[in-house]
């Protein structure tokens, strides 16, 4: 017999507009509405309001900030205040076998230096 298959949900990453499972992707929210507005982390996928997601790397929200595109996906006005997002992605690449905490960007990458 065969078993039956449940779907995963999957979601865009606002950054680099990959689609991935939800689970694989950092929920966020706007909190506040002022100018900026606010992006808090949802890790629980718990809190209310609209919803977007990134992947939990720096990479993907600095092209996220670069494209602007907190405000589309989340319908909002203004600038966005990404101080706890950054500092929650930061703080989850953090590993402690590497020498200044964080995982290189650059890391596993080779780059011939000759000058050939």
């Amino acid at each position: 017999m065969t078993a039956a298959r449940r779907a995963r949900p999957e979601r865009t990453c606002v950054g680099c507009r990959q689609r991935a499972p939800a689970n694989e992707l950092l929920r966020f929210v706007a909190v506040g509405d002022g100018d900026p507005f606010r992006l808090r982390p949802d890790p629980d996928r718990r809190l209310p309001g609209r919803g977007a997601h990134v992947h939990p790397d720096p990479a993907c929200l600095a092209l996220a900030c670069k494209r602007r595109a907190f405000g589309r996906a989340l319908r909002k006005v203004g600038v966005a205040d990404t101080g706890e997002l950054a500092e929650h992605i930061h703080a989850s690449t953090i590993t402690p076998d590497h020498p200044t905490g964080r995982v290189s960007q650059q890391q596993g990458r080779t780059t011939d230096m000759s000058t050939r």
